[in-house]
């Protein structure tokens, strides 16, 4: 079976009116599956609930698998009611981005979808969420190439397994707003400061290099993961569908390249030089390969890449 290729929710704090014509782009672009909604931080309220139901509606007309998406950390009861309010409609699958949002849909007796902040890291733990209702996982991060084989081994015959390939890696998450602080802001009064970073706070170290990216309470990596070479063998191990993380430019570039490489019509080399160019502080790969994060192993020489 083909592998699918889907779009995790923006992470970052955007314009309503740019997430609007991000999405509309998204609705002819060749993604099969589209996440939606906010993930990291309940202050960002550009998109209400039934802004992002309406979205959902247009996007599934187009032809594309809609999940909604709920945020990773729970911690005010009106966070709580969000909650509840995306776990309790019935039109779209949910991506469960913490065990509350698997409880409500549990109890309910609703599939979901669990996102890559639920650490999943053996068999057992797939079999205990696979009784609850688990019909995809997202492969934990930090976890690479040969930890997806062995979890792939025994997969119960009707979970499907998402694997990310493309962008700034989510690493960790923080009751402390760190974009705010950065501005010597209070949590409660940020003043909104995500939308003048539209791809996340560029953090350096004392050497100048580009080391994390803030996110509001969200850290990712500076550097962009790209596992567009491995797409081979993520085929080969059964991944069903790998996922792009958006970022604020070139994403449409960037799933029109992934696309051709999954359907065979370019190979991934080809693409090599431009999706580097895509890549706002560099690429790496070293989770995927057993490494540190931060490593880039893939490398293709130059004169390979002009001759495809």
């Amino acid at each position: 079976m083909a592998i699918k290729l889907s779009l995790a929710p923006v992470s970052y704090y955007w314009p309503k009116q740019k997430l609007l014509d991000f999405y509309h782009d998204v609705a002819n672009s060749a993604i099969d599956i589209v996440y939606l909604g906010e993930v990291v931080c309940s202050k960002r309220l550009e998109m209400k609930f039934k802004d992002w139901m309406n979205l959902a509606r247009q996007l599934k007309d187009s032809g594309k698998q809609v999940i909604l998406s709920t945020m990773t950390l729970i911690e005010a009861s009106s966070e709580r009611s969000r909650l509840r309010r995306v776990c309790e409609q019935d039109e779209f699958m949910v991506e469960a981005n913490d065990f509350g949002a698997i409880e409500i849909l549990s109890q309910r007796g609703k599939s979901f979808i669990t996102g890559n902040s639920i650490n999943i890291y053996n068999q057992r733990s797939i079999n205990i969420l696979h009784k609850q209702g688990l019909k995809r996982w997202n492969l934990s991060v930090e976890l690479g190439k040969e930890q997806l084989e062995i979890l792939q081994d025994n997969r119960p015959e009707d979970l499907e397994t998402e694997v990310m390939v493309w962008g700034r890696i989510p690493l960790a998450y923080s009751a402390r707003c760190f974009t705010a602080r950065s501005h010597n802001l209070p949590k409660d009064d940020c003043q909104f400061k995500c939308l003048d970073d539209p791809d996340g706070l560029l953090m350096k170290t004392r050497e100048s290099q580009e080391f994390l990216c803030l996110n509001g309470i969200q850290t990712q990596s500076a550097l962009t993961n790209n596992l567009i070479e491995e797409l081979d063998s993520m085929q080969a191990l059964n991944v069903d569908v790998v996922r792009i993380n958006p970022q604020s430019q070139h994403t449409m570039q960037i799933i029109d390249a992934f696309s051709q490489v999954l359907s065979q019509e370019k190979p991934a080399k080809h693409f090599h030089q431009a999706l580097e160019s895509y890549a706002p502080t560099g690429l790496c790969d070293g989770y995927w390969f057993g490494e540190a994060g931060m490593s880039q192993t893939t490398t293709i020489p130059l004169k390979q890449v002009e001759s495809a």
